[in-house]
Formats: C-alpha cells, sequence, structure tokens
C-alpha cells in the first residue's frame, strides 16, 4: 500500500481551507484518511499553516510520499528540510499583534503632528465662473429646440 501525505479540502465554494493528511494513495482526494498532520488556510492574510512537525517527520521517515502542495507547505515550514538534513529556512512571518500595529500608527501620528497639513482637500474646489459659463451654454440649445 502507497502512502501519500496530500490535502484534503474543505469550506465552501470560494473559501476553500485544507487538512494536511496521511491517505492511502488510492482513496479520494477528500475520503477516508489515516491520521490529519496539520492545517492550511491560504485565504487568511498571511496564510495560515500549522504542521505537527513530530508526526510528519514519523510520516516521512517511514516512506510517505508528499504530493507537490504539501512539499511546498513542508519546504516552508522546515519539515522537509530537516527530514533531508538540509539547513532550515528563514522563518515564516507572523501576523502583526493589535500592540504592534498601535504602535506603529502612533509614530505614524507623530510624525504628522510636525506637519504643515491642515486635512484640507487637495483637489481644487470648482469655480463659480466655470459654472455660470456651463448654464449660459445650456441655456441657448433649450431655447432653439422649443
Amino acid at each position: 500500500m502507497a502512502v501519500k501525505i496530500k490535502l484534503k479540502r474543505l469550506g465552501k465554494i470560494r473559501q476553500p481551507h485544507y487538512r494536511i493528511v496521511v491517505a492511502d494513495s488510492r482513496t479520494r482526494r477528500d475520503g477516508r484518511a489515516i491520521e490529519e498532520i496539520g492545517l492550511y488556510h491560504p485565504t487568511y492574510n498571511p496564510s495560515r499553516i500549522e504542521v505537527d512537525s513530530e508526526r510528519a517527520q514519523y510520516w516521512l521517515s517511514v516512506g510517505a510520499q508528499p504530493t507537490e502542495p504539501v512539499m511546498a507547505i513542508l519546504k516552508l515550514t522546515g519539515d522537509w528540510q530537516k527530514h533531508k538534513g538540509l539547513p532550515a529556512p528563514a522563518p515564516l512571518l507572523q501576523p502583526a499583534t493589535k500592540e504592534d500595529k498601535r504602535a506603529s500608527f502612533d509614530a505614524f501620528a507623530k510624525a504628522l503632528e510636525g506637519d504643515d497639513a491642515k486635512g484640507e482637500a487637495i483637489t481644487q474646489k470648482a469655480k463659480k465662473a466655470d459654472k455660470k459659463a456651463d448654464e449660459a451654454e445650456a441655456a441657448p440649445a433649450e431655447s432653439t429646440e422649443a
């Protein structure tokens, strides 16, 4: 029996999320799995990737073959490099916390305080003379039609 590490699709039509599963290669994509070893949510920003590294290492060591998408995920998490004995990749980007966002907003606000900006609109207001000219052009056109 050939064992594969593959993605099992869940979720709505345009909101997919996946579970990383170990399954027999003959089973359907969303069929019965031997074990679930992780999650992958591509629609989140940044993508949510969770892999049980210990179980992934075990299944790779006993000969389970990852599919191409799972191989890419394992390379991102560093599990593939650990299995092959290669150097680990850079750590994954972690989502910013509310405190980090607030600190960057406060720093930006302080930078603007020294600026001479008064909060006015950038675009020029329409001149009254232009409006009067438009009205004058429209008035003769109406009188000729009647």
